[in-house]
């Protein structure tokens, strides 16, 4: 049984989709004129710095993710779930029918700039804590009393990311190296996804959503905010709107795929960020990534 799961912001890179171009001009023609500049130059050549700032981020990595799906479905491969990590969750609704390319690529759009936008630059951030687990890390977070910290991502085990104000995250990682924490990385980004500093944003995406019509979907989807199914349009709405301001449940949205008899996990997109956390999470597991043409002609030998 299968799964297709989408990789979210952090998976782009300069260069990404650029071996699709010829096959998906179609589709990379479209994104540019809906969103109006080169997203295709954008992605191909960078510069890095404009690729990195979330309005763009998210609908480059939608616009690639989906070219390589479309890619995959010719090849009638067809999976038993999908699902996205974050901005992943956008791809894994043009996948299940629930939205169609042109609205989602306008929809991540905007939510990445309701997301950039929700706090003034340098006052949020976000860190990834390895080797805690999720009842320490939340001990820390909680013992910082002046600022705002909380979970926002519960990668796989060992690996959680905390998000809040930028001087609670400071604290944060200090706390965890006291901890025992193996690693402590801030993340390169200038938001602070996946926490209650995104409720107003997420406010505003509900309005903004209000203009689209999302479908039943023909695939279900295993949300990010509770790690379970989601087929009824309504309640996909519901999700993504809480999935601005919830954790991202990325371990127990796996774990729910297994337990239902899932073996193999295709990540479809940018990157093997991933392939990476499904591999901590049960190794037992056939993971495959398709990031590029190549990929893509490997994957009629491994799927038979």
């Amino acid at each position: 049984m299968i799964a297709f799961v989408f990789p979210g912001q952090g998976s782009q890179y300069v260069g990404m989709g650029k071996s699709l171009y010829e096959k998906a001009k179609d589709i990379f023609n479209e994104a540019n004129e809906i969103l109006k500049f080169d997203l295709a130059k954008l992605c191909f050549e960078g510069p890095e710095a404009e690729l990195n700032k979330t309005e763009n981020t998210q609908p480059a990595i939608l616009t690639v993710s989906y070219a390589l799906l479309r890619e995959v479905y010719s090849l009638g491969i067809k999976p038993k779930y999908v699902a996205g990590h974050s901005l992943g969750e956008y791809t894994a609704c043009v996948a299940a029918e629930v939205l169609s390319f042109r609205d989602a690529l306008i929809i991540t759009r905007k939510r990445g700039q309701l997301m950039q936008s929700a706090q003034p630059e340098g006052t949020g951030s976000m860190a990834a804590i390895l080797g805690l687990d999720e009842n320490m890390v939340k001990e820390i977070c909680e013992s910082i009393t002046n600022f705002y910290v909380d979970l926002a991502n519960l990668n796989c085990p060992g690996q959680i990311v905390v998000s809040g104000q930028t001087q609670g995250i400071n604290k944060a990682m200090e706390l965890a190296k006291e901890r025992g924490a193996k690693k402590v990385v801030p993340l390169q980004v200038s938001i602070p996804s996946h926490c209650k500093l995104m409720r107003e944003a997420a406010e505003k995406l509900a309005e903004f959503l209000e203009d689209f019509k999302l479908k039943d979907a023909k695939i279900p989807i295993i949300s990010n905010v509770d790690a379970s199914e989601k087929i009824k349009a309504q309640e996909i709405q519901d999700a993504l709107i809480r999935q601005l301001y919830s954790p991202v449940r990325w371990q127990d949205c796996v774990k729910y795929m297994i337990l239902n008899g899932v073996s193999t996990f295709i990540e479809i997109g940018p990157g093997k960020v991933l392939s990476g956390l499904l591999r901590r999470i049960d190794g037992s597991v056939k993971i495959l990534n398709i990031d590029n043409l190549e990929d893509l002609n490997k994957i009629k030998e491994e799927i038979k």
